[in-house]
């Protein structure tokens, strides 16, 4: 079996709760980051590190992601007949970006059977699982850093980040132990730990690649925290017996579960846009003067 990733999942079938009434109808998935929805740039990660087939997992009422990854035939031709051909190239290369493939995850039973969901599509390949809430934008694909990792070391991998002691009770929590530069050993990990169960502070952050092994331990992972399978409960049995790999990747990562973290990605990519960075700088710096 080849260690080279060339498949991604991408879970987005939550209901984006933290975010109404703006998800009410629009999947959390499609806010826009100024001029382009999340989960494009986390499509756009995942074809720079590589993955040529994508499965994007969603649910009832998610049709619209499909759609902005579609041909517009009646968008496109009026683009064409207006002389916008810089528009119309940019949406045909959205369409053309990947393989992309759809399933619809029928109960929200919780991220583990959302990635259990996407047993034949993977086959028996490592698979890169992109959590739909985080865009995580840098030079050098996070995706990509952990494709490398597995490659190099033949375990799955997790991309993980420091965090404070007070947001570890929220996330996981890791043992890790350093192999060389951001890279470490993972051998233990819990969910949601308790102040006297905290194992480091490092915590999984939006990113995973996972053997086909994970399947067969996710068929057996009861209901965790919420009544739901969660992926950590699988990636634990991983961890303790054939050990994980762990990237501290770079890049700044955005949660779009998150109306702050929304606003944040919002601010820090028009500022770097070159349609409108200048002029919005300005702005800003106007508008920091009456705080």
């Amino acid at each position: 079996m080849s260690n080279r990733v060339r498949k991604a999942v991408i879970p987005a079938a939550g209901l984006g709760t933290r975010v109404l009434p703006a998800s009410k109808a629009m999947p959390k998935e499609m806010l826009p980051i100024v001029d382009k929805p999340a989960i494009q740039y986390i499509v756009e990660e995942a074809v720079a590190a590589g993955i040529t087939d994508i499965l994007i997992i969603t649910n009832r009422g998610k049709g619209i992601i499909e759609d902005h990854f579609d041909h517009s035939i009646e968008l496109e031709q009026r683009l064409a007949a207006s002389g916008r051909t810089e528009t119309l190239d940019e949406l045909n290369r959205i369409t053309n970006l990947a393989n992309i493939t759809f399933i619809r995850q029928k109960e929200t039973k919780g991220l583990g059977h959302a990635v259990n969901c996407a047993r034949s599509f993977v086959g028996d390949e490592p698979f890169a699982v992109l959590y739909g809430d985080d865009v995580i934008i840098g030079e050098d694909p996070a995706c990509g850093q952990l494709c490398r990792a597995y490659e190099e070391y033949g375990k799955g991998v997790v991309g993980m980040k420091e965090v404070t002691a007070e947001q570890i009770q929220k996330y996981s929590s890791l043992a890790v132990a350093p192999l060389r530069d951001n890279i470490y050993a993972v051998s233990d990990m819990i969910e949601k730990p308790k102040p006297n169960e905290i194992l480091s502070l490092y915590s999984i952050l939006g990113r995973c690649v996972l053997p086909p092994e994970i399947f067969d331990i996710l068929d057996k992972t009861p209901p965790g925290a919420g009544g739901e399978i969660q992926l950590t409960d699988a990636m634990v049995t991983l961890a303790r017996t054939t050990g994980m790999t762990g990237v501290d990747f770079t890049g700044v990562r955005y949660d779009m579960g998150n109306k702050l973290g929304i606003l944040q990605a919002t601010c820090e990519v028009a500022l770097k846009h070159p349609e409108v960075g200048t002029d919005f700088a300005a702005y800003l710096k106007e508008l920091v003067k009456t705080l």
